[in-house]
């Protein structure tokens, strides 16, 4: 008892003061397989392709605790202990009149936040046998302060529910319950999956596209807002682009090269960010969902918002976890979360999709909600005003524009 006491004291602790971004950071975030980003206003000069994949010590400067996380996972690992605390850079970093100076120690904050992830490293490498059982979110839950004292009155449970006195315990003078209705079997997750292509029109529909164009405009949570335009071929040829206030941001990838244009430039995406960014273009990554997974299981059920889904678990090639959330009614796809693994936590990401209509008899979503752990900016939608499917594609759009010469 003693002892689990000891180790909740320790997360607590080692959650306490966990935002750190120790680091000159680049204010593009790395691309992601489910939620493209949008344009960024860039407060440091991006890396080039060849240090996305090098240790973030070879790359940044004074970096202290987060020695072997990859460049590229550098960004999310922050944006998810901000998430994890409710707070922004500015709680450990120093910013002087606009100007950030993320190497600095010269907040308290910043040091403190060292220790505490050196030891919530070093719990769950001890406790946990290396798993990544806790992090900065076990305790903070999007609060800087952790709450270690129950607040009162508690919650009354619910009707049929565990009441104090043990599990399953009644009041004085209750009556027994009676033994639940057992449920009735549960479909496997290929028999949901194939329920799934049946609803959006059948394999056979699935198989006729070879192309894919589509428009539409995108909002953020901060109130960004403007144009996207994005199209396909098969097997993962894609482009897509965005125009909002904030700035253009163009991505392709050609079957071979990845690339991403902004404000500040042209450059070629390498390893896991060329990685994501061919997975997201796929055409049919939504589409042909068995393919994609070594194995599936199921999850149980969840409600999203008014509709009952039935949850199937996956497992990648590349040993990343998905939850593909299925309407158990219609069963269409109406959510799909995958999960990062870092070396401090778990970081998921989340597609909603609403909206289905038909289009040349293949149902699509018109409306994709995006969700990251980015305080700033947590969600993004699409609404779309225009699918093609098998229209002729520009494939010009795929080739990489040629870099500015240095005069």
């Amino acid at each position: 008892m003693k002892l689990n006491i000891l180790r909740l004291l320790v997360v607590t602790l080692a959650c306490a003061s966990a935002f750190v971004v120790i680091t000159n950071v680049r204010a593009e975030k790395a691309a992601s397989s489910v939620t493209p980003t949008l344009p960024q206003s860039a407060q440091q000069p991006a890396v080039t392709a060849a240090q996305q994949d090098k240790p973030t010590e070879q790359v940044q400067k004074n970096i202290k605790v987060l020695t072997g996380l990859p460049q590229w996972q550098l960004i999310p690992v922050m944006n998810y202990i901000a998430a994890s605390m409710g707070r922004r850079c500015n709680f450990c970093h120093v910013n002087n009149n606009g100007q950030w100076d993320y190497a600095s120690d010269e907040k308290q904050e910043k040091n403190t936040a060292r220790e505490m992830i050196k030891m919530t490293l070093d719990l769950n490498k001890t406790s946990f046998k290396g798993n990544l059982e806790v992090s900065c979110y076990t305790c903070h839950r999007g609060a800087d302060h952790p709450a270690s004292i129950p607040t009162l009155p508690l919650p009354v449970p619910s009707a049929g529910g565990p009441r104090p006195g043990g599990p399953g315990a009644g009041a004085p003078g209750a009556q027994p319950q009676s033994s639940p209705t057992p449920r009735p079997p549960q479909p496997s997750g290929d028999e949901i999956l194939k329920k799934y292509v049946d609803a959006i029109g059948g394999q056979a529909a699935i198989d006729k596209i070879t192309s894919r164009a589509m428009k539409g405009e995108v909002t953020t949570a901060n109130g960004n807002s403007g144009t996207y335009e994005a199209m396909q071929i098969a097997p993962d040829k894609g482009y897509e682009s965005f125009v909002t206030q904030r700035g253009n941001m163009e991505r392709a990838f050609n079957g071979t090269v990845g690339w991403e244009k902004t404000a500040q430039g042209v450059r070629e995406l390498s390893g896991e960010e060329l990685a994501d960014l061919k997975l997201s273009m796929q055409l049919f990554r939504n589409l042909k969902l068995k393919e994609q997974y070594t194995a599936l299981r199921m999850g149980g059920r969840e409600r999203i918002g008014d509709r009952v889904a039935i949850v199937v678990l996956g497992t990648t090639p590349e040993k990343r976890r998905e939850r593909l959330f299925f309407d158990a009614e219609s069963g269409l796809l109406l959510r799909r979360i995958t999960y990062l693994e870092t070396k401090i936590g778990v970081i998921p990401q989340q597609a909603d999709f609403e909206d289905y209509r038909d289009v040349d008899g293949v149902k699509l979503p018109f409306t994709i909600r995006l969700s990251t752990v980015d305080v700033a900016n947590p969600y993004g939608t699409r609404k779309l005003s225009e699918i093609k499917l098998n229209a002729p594609v520009d494939e010009s759009k795929f080739k990489m524009p040629p870099k500015p010469t240095t005069p």
